[in-house]
């Protein structure tokens, strides 16, 4: 089973001691990005491949790590998960996304283009397009967590052929995330840099992804600890409790103690 085989992924203790450089980095978009307020690295989405020697289950995983949406822990939550699933067969891709100062829709838009990007390419990087998953962390599991829930087939009107694909993950895997942006339950840092500092109560209803959870969202895996300090566990929590009203299968691992960011 698809999900089963990478359920273990979110929980393992081992960790990766050989760092390799990824097979290639994708832009993202194919010219300046949407919205874009420079010309820096920073202004530049990215995809940093990384590929198996075989992938026996056609398993591929878009690897978001977190931040607060202001910072991109791109080596404990970006390089170090992707090696791991290479080490285990799974194409891994990791995303760079636009983070403050820029705000909504950038990094949302950024991860809904990788997956489309990334599914318009599968037979080039060795996976089937209906076994594409995604695995966020902190911040990054909020941005799983909408690909999730707010997902859509295309444009199929767009003159751009990648705007045509789906966005939605077969699978996906949630690590301690932020789930909600409702006051008292969010990770204030990641609302405020999402939204800003007097968030529109539209955006917050809309990105409050425990309200929007269907039985059309994908099987999801989630791990959080019960003395995280940063995010509140009661995200993970409300996440579960959605996928189990609207019967979409999930698995909820809740550790005694941990601190925030624990990576693999």
């Amino acid at each position: 089973h698809l999900f089963s085989c990478l359920l273990l992924v979110a929980f393992s203790l081992g960790s990766i001691q050989a760092q390799t450089a990824p097979a290639k980095t994708l832009d993202v978009y194919p010219g300046t990005a949407p919205g874009a307020l420079g010309h820096s690295v920073a202004d530049r989405p990215t995809i940093d491949v990384y590929l198996p020697a075989s992938n026996p289950t056609r398993t591929a995983v878009l690897v978001i790590p977190g931040g607060s949406y202001h910072d991109v822990m791109a080596t404990y939550e970006g390089a170090a998960p992707a090696q791991w699933l290479v080490q285990r067969g799974v194409a891994a891709f990791v995303l760079h996304y636009r983070v403050a100062p820029y705000r909504y829709p950038a990094p949302i838009n950024d991860a809904q283009r990788a997956m489309r990007l990334l599914r318009s390419r599968a037979a080039e990087f060795g996976f089937a397009p209906d076994h594409l998953g995604a695995w966020g962390f902190s911040a990054g599991g909020h941005i799983t967590s909408v690909l999730a829930t707010l997902f859509d087939s295309g444009s199929p009107a767009s003159p751009d052929p990648i705007e045509h694909i789906s966005d939605r993950p077969d699978f996906v895997i949630l690590a301690y995330p932020v789930i909600s942006m409702k006051p008292g339950i969010t990770h204030e840092n990641s609302l405020h840099n999402l939204l800003g500092p007097m968030p529109d109560p539209a955006r917050v209803a809309l990105l409050s992804t425990e309200d929007h959870v269907t039985p059309m969202s994908p099987p999801a895996f989630l791990f959080t600890t019960d003395d995280d300090d940063v995010v509140p566990s009661q995200n993970s929590m409300l996440y579960v409790a959605a996928c189990q009203r609207a019967r979409v299968p999930v698995e909820f691992h809740m550790f005694e103690h941990g601190h925030h960011g624990v990576g693999l």
